[in-house]
């Protein structure tokens, strides 16, 4: 499957998670419900997976993590701000080139609308 179709249904199944919970709790019950949904959707998920920074010929495990990434190709970042701050996209950027992936989501779940609170970012197109 592709990364479109992935962001596809991932987003579908933000929009229910939304839906059901609505704003005002922790990202780690978005996250854990969110886990749950896509694994219904029988896609493999890797939450809070460790991100090294390579630098040369070291490796840095600084405790860097993406908060879920599906079948090994797109990656979830989830927040529960206000608003996107261009922190929080470079965030998702660094995550997509250290990693190498070409599709990420960033999704607030602190929105009236869950519409309102995806971004999509694309590495290397």
């Amino acid at each position: 499957m592709d990364e479109n179709r992935i962001s596809e249904i991932v987003i579908g199944c933000a929009i229910k998670v939304h839906k059901a919970l609505g704003p005002g709790l922790l990202e780690s019950a978005y996250r854990e419900c969110l886990a749950y949904e896509l694994k219904k959707e029988s896609f493999k998920i890797h939450q809070e997976m460790p991100m090294p920074i390579i630098y040369e010929d070291i490796k840095l495990d600084h405790g860097y993590r993406m908060d879920i990434l599906v079948e090994d190709k797109v990656v979830l970042e989830l927040k529960t701000v206000e608003a996107f701050t261009p922190v929080h996209e470079a965030q998702l950027l660094t995550y997509l080139k250290l990693g190498d992936y070409k599709l990420g989501l960033l999704l607030n779940f602190h929105v009236s609308k869950m519409t309102r609170g995806i971004k999509r970012m694309v590495n290397k197109l």
